[in-house]
This record gives structure tokens, C-alpha cells and sequence, in this order.
């Protein structure tokens, strides 16, 4: 009877076998539990994670991450000290700056925020840090870098070394002819301004053992912002103008690159600019759903509903570059590289600044300025087929500096005299000297264009679009009969 208030699940034989089981080996050759050891290991554990922020401080990689803020110039921080004055700076406080870094007491400023304009008369917030905070966040950048970067995807192209926005648009355009026409493209609301730094911090924690560089990055991201003369606190967002926020961004979204991959998905990333690629429409929807959901819940993210959706490649718009069909007879689902609307539209501004009639700068200057825009601009759009719009842009940039000479000529009596420099007759100079027209109308009429000809305008060193265009692709007026042959031995 006395059995029946026993409990059964209690068995005490197998109890004391688990409570065997539990206690260490200590003696025999196999693995034995020593105190003594475990704690050397703590040590050695503990003394590997530090060795992260000395390598951030080894004067090798100070001295690098010296230049390249240096080369990088930008504005001066909150504290005005400028890129030009950090070399004096760090050689005389060099030894407590390292210090403070060491023993885990360095504090930085605060970050200066500035509004830059976006394009369609929005404004983007650039957080400026000090070039003190610059030069060691570019140094633990320098550190961390290689830990990170064989472990992301290789479809990811933004600030990586050997990879650029070409590759990626190349990519892009080697997906579509494949097949895969249905483009789910997804806007990434304000993304650095949107970063969780809990999540960001966890992420880092795999690859970074070493508390002193977790908690300087900590510090770098919880540091306010100040706005208008005002300090705002940051809970989250990484600072757009750091130089860590480019790999912070790439660690956070190498998580999205991971769930794609999961998924099979062709893809194409750039920073936090990306786009999926589906071969029907039906899987388009299914995929753009659930990337959604996962950069919202998971990454706690926001995603602009009204930019994201799925789009055909001619309406589609990656880096700048867009996409037209080639109408070509037996060819079919081939595209051409082309410049985006908003990108021409960028090109115009900048040429309509510099060639502002107002300006108060000589001729020559205006063309070396639109000489090295042109040329930047045209480099970077390389092997895309713009030459009918080219063109137009070089027709309207000549009348713009044919406008520009004709108000620096002002006096009517001074116009004259340079129309009769020019060749042209003293019936016709005197006329055109006393019109009423606007500048802008006889920077088009006939008495400009056949004075200041293109040719006259190549003597004072400037160079037209297109033929930059053409020494940048010499395979578009080339013909095939002169390119040059590969002998096949």
C-alpha cells in the first residue's frame, strides 16, 4: 500500500546514472577538467578579441586610413577642423588619442548634419562626422572589411573592391536577356536612416569579439546629430557621409542577399538600391510579397510602396541607366543600354551653372569646368547608345557659351567691333550690334553660328560631347573591315 503514494516517474537508479554522467572525468588520458585550464582559455579568448583594436591601431593602418581622409577630403565636422589640418593634429596628440582609444574612454562629437538637395526639390540629411572620428572609423573600416568581405554574395556591387555600378548594370542587363523581363524593383525608405542598431550590432558580434571595437562602433552610432544648431539624439540609422556606413550597410543586407540566394532568386544589389528578376509575372507578385514582408519584420525596415512594383526592362531604371529594345529582324528579347531621364536631366543643371551668363568667370574657365563634367559624365555612361541625344545637348551647350560671349560683350559699340573681327560685313555688324532681340535669340540665329563656329570654339579648348563619346567607344563609327584582327595560331 505504501507504493501506491510513491511517484513513478521517479526512478532514482537512472537518476544517480544521469548525475554520473555529469561528473568530469579527472582521471584517465582522455580530456580532464581542470579550473586552472579553463580559465587560461577565458584568457586566451579574451586576449584574441583585443588583438582587433590593436590592429586598428597598428601605425600601418593609422597611416593609411590618414591618406585616404585625406584623399577624400570633404567638410570640415562640428568641431571645424579640416582634412588639410588632421596630419598636424594627429602628430601632436597622437599618443593620448590612442590611449583613450585603448582604454575604452573615447568619446566622439557630435555629428553635423547637412541638408544636400536630392533632385525634384527634396533634400537629403548628410551626417558629417568630425575628421578625427573619420580617421579611426576609417581605420576599424580597413580592419573589418576583410573579415566580412568573402562572405558576401557576389551579386552584391555596392563599395566593393574590384566592383562597381557597371558590373552591376551588366549583370542587370545579362538577367534580362536570359529571359527574366519581370522586374520586382523595391525602394528602401530613408535606409540608413531606418538601420536597427540592435540588429546591426548583433550581426557584428559574429565576426567582432573584441569589446573595445564593439563598443567605439556603438558609440559612433548612438552619437546626435546636430540639426539647424540643435543636437538630436539617434536611436537608429547609421550617419550617411561615414566612411563605416558603407560596410555597415553591406553587413546588414548581406542578410536580404541571403534570403534571395535561400529563395533561387537572380538578383542584383547596389548599396540599398536592388531588384529581382522573374521570368513570369505570377512569381513576380509571389516574390515581391514576401521580400516585403521579410525586410519589414525582419529587418525592420521601411519600403516605399509608392517607387517599389514590378516593371518591363523599357521602363525599368537602375544606376541611372534604362533600357531599350533593339529592332533588329530575327533578334528578340535583345535590349540597349540607355541614359535615364532623370540622369540627362542632372547633366543639363550642372551645364546650365557653369554656363550661367550672370557667372563672373572668364570664357576659358567655363570650358575647362564643362570639359571635366562632360568627360565624367560620358565616362561613366560608357557604351550606352546616346548618340542621337548627344547631339542635341552639344547643339544647346554651344548656344549656351555663344549667349554667354555675347553678354560678356555688353556695349553695343564693343559688339560691333568683334562682329567686324570676325568676318562679318560692317552693314551686317552694325545691324546686329543695335538689336533689340534677346541674347538667347541671337545666341541661335545665323549671325553667331557662322561666327562662332565650333571650330573657333576648339581653339579655346573646348571639346564636344561627341567626340569624347567616340574616343571613349571607338566601336560605334568604327567599320568592321578596320578593326583590328586576332590571328588564330
Amino acid at each position: 500500500m505504501e507504493q501506491r503514494g510513491v511517484n513513478k516517474r521517479h526512478r532514482p537508479h537512472k537518476q544517480g546514472r544521469t548525475e554520473r554522467k555529469l561528473v568530469p572525468n579527472l582521471q584517465g588520458n582522455g580530456a580532464s577538467y581542470s579550473p586552472v585550464k579553463a580559465e587560461q582559455e577565458e584568457q586566451n579568448v579574451k586576449q584574441k578579441a583585443r588583438e582587433m583594436i590593436a590592429q586598428v591601431l597598428r601605425p600601418q593602418n593609422l597611416q593609411k586610413a590618414l591618406q585616404q581622409v585625406i584623399a577624400n577630403k570633404g567638410s570640415a565636422g562640428i568641431d571645424g577642423l579640416k582634412t588639410t589640418e588632421l596630419k598636424t593634429y594627429v602628430q601632436k596628440h597622437k599618443e593620448v588619442l590612442l590611449e583613450t582609444v585603448k582604454e575604452n574612454q573615447y568619446l566622439p562629437q557630435s555629428i553635423l548634419g547637412v541638408e544636400i538637395p536630392k533632385g525634384g526639390g527634396k533634400t537629403r540629411l548628410l551626417g558629417i562626422p568630425t575628421v578625427v572620428d573619420r580617421l579611426l572609423q576609417q581605420a576599424v573600416s580597413q580592419v573589418l572589411m576583410p573579415k566580412f568581405e568573402y562572405e558576401f554574395h557576389e551579386n552584391s556591387y555596392g563599395f566593393r573592391p574590384y566592383k562597381n555600378a557597371r558590373t552591376a548594370v551588366g549583370k542587370a542587363l545579362s538577367n534580362i536577356h536570359e529571359g527574366y523581363n519581370h522586374i520586382v524593383a523595391i525602394d528602401l525608405q530613408t535606409f540608413f536612416d531606418e538601420v536597427d542598431h540592435c540588429l546591426l550590432l548583433n550581426l557584428l558580434y559574429r565576426k567582432v569579439k573584441c569589446p573595445v571595437t564593439l563598443r567605439l562602433i556603438r558609440k559612433w552610432l548612438r552619437v546626435p546629430i546636430q540639426i539647424k544648431g540643435k543636437l538630436v539624439k539617434r536611436r537608429k540609422g547609421v550617419p550617411q557621409g561615414s566612411p563605416l556606413s558603407p560596410l555597415l550597410s553591406n553587413i546588414l543586407l548581406n542578410e536580404l542577399d541571403k534570403e534571395l540566394e535561400r529563395r533561387k532568386l537572380k538578383f542584383v544589389r547596389y548599396a540599398d538600391d536592388f531588384s529581382i528578376y522573374c521570368k513570369r509575372p505570377s512569381d513576380a507578385k509571389l516574390v515581391s510579397k514576401a521580400i516585403t514582408k521579410y525586410l519589414v519584420e525582419r529587418l525592420k525596415l521601411k519600403v516605399n510602396a509608392k517607387k517599389s512594383g514590378i516593371v518591363k526592362p523599357v521602363k525599368f531604371t537602375i544606376l541611372g541607366f534604362t533600357f531599350a529594345s533593339t529592332y533588329q529582324k530575327g533578334v528578340k528579347g535583345a535590349y540597349q543600354l540607355t541614359v535615364g531621364e532623370k540622369a540627362w536631366a542632372k547633366l543639363k543643371e550642372k551645364l546650365k551653372a557653369v554656363t550661367r551668363k550672370t557667372l563672373p568667370t572668364s570664357l576659358a574657365e567655363r570650358i575647362v569646368k564643362i570639359n571635366e563634367i562632360t568627360r565624367g559624365w560620358l565616362t561613366y555612361f560608357k557604351g550606352s547608345s546616346i548618340v542621337g541625344k548627344l547631339r542635341d545637348i552639344d547643339g544647346w551647350l554651344r548656344n549656351r557659351l555663344r549667349y554667354c560671349i555675347w553678354t560678356d560683350w555688353k556695349k553695343p559699340e564693343r559688339k560691333r567691333k568683334n562682329l567686324l573681327r570676325l568676318g562679318v560685313d560692317a552693314d551686317h555688324a552694325y545691324a546686329w550690334s543695335r538689336t533689340r532681340k534677346g541674347g538667347w535669340r541671337i545666341a541661335q540665329s545665323p549671325i553667331l553660328n557662322t561666327t562662332i563656329t565650333i571650330k573657333r570654339l576648339k581653339q579655346k579648348g573646348y571639346i564636344p560631347m561627341l567626340e569624347i563619346y567616340t574616343k571613349l567607344n571607338p566601336s560605334v563609327y568604327e567599320p568592321p573591315y578596320t578593326r583590328p584582327v586576332r590571328t588564330v595560331v
